[in-house]
């Protein structure tokens, strides 16, 4: 019952804390040359030596430092509602649906059967709490999922100009944790029925 009842407590941050925060900065320097390059024209050289010339002068090309031009941090929770603003409805639901609805009913089945008689029932309840756990590996993959989505869509976004960082949040911990009490509470849910 305390695994559950920890792995019921952990999955609400886990689903609407951060989980992932992805920023992308330019080097100034860099940016500056790029600005060269899209203000000159590509056939007329002339353009781009006055362009490097001025911005020599000026000591743009001497920049040191970078410039946050991307940054996004999403929960679960996050991602599904931006899936589906996305019409991705597909994907948001089915996130949802087993990073939230399965694993917040299968605790709630778990802590039902801790408080159950022995009976038909309870043995039922334990074999559908075991068919659920089964799934227990798409938590995991949600997780997977949203990182690469949400790297995919900056990587998409960002060119070769812009350098991406990404930092777990403490969202993905409560996540993490979450699976380890739910996956210890099965176990000990498939060890009381025998």
């Amino acid at each position: 019952m305390l695994s559950v009842i920890i792995a019921l407590g952990l999955l609400l941050p886990g689903v609407t804390q951060p989980v992932l925060t992805l920023e992308g900065k330019i080097d100034k320097s860099k940016l500056a040359q790029t600005g060269i390059n899209m203000l000159a024209d590509e056939g007329n050289h002339n353009t781009r030596n006055m362009l490097s010339m001025a911005s020599s002068m000026l000591g743009l090309d001497k920049l040191e430092g970078e410039v946050s031009a991307y940054k996004k941090t999403r929960s679960i929770w996050g991602t599904v509602n931006e899936l589906a603003k996305n019409n991705n409805y597909l994907v948001a639901v089915l996130i949802g649906l087993f990073s939230i609805v399965i694993p917040t009913l299968k605790l709630l089945m778990q802590l039902l059967h801790c408080f159950l008689p022995v009976s038909r029932f309870k043995q039922v309840l334990g074999q559908v709490i075991q068919g659920l756990s089964k799934w227990s590996m798409v938590d995991v993959f949600v997780i997977a999922l949203i990182v690469a989505y949400l790297a995919g869509n900056a990587d998409g976004q960002m060119g070769e100009l812009i350098n991406v960082d990404a930092e777990l949040g403490v969202g993905f911990w409560y996540f993490t944790g979450y699976c380890l009490f739910a996956v210890a509470a099965s176990h000990l849910i498939s060890v009381e029925e025998k």
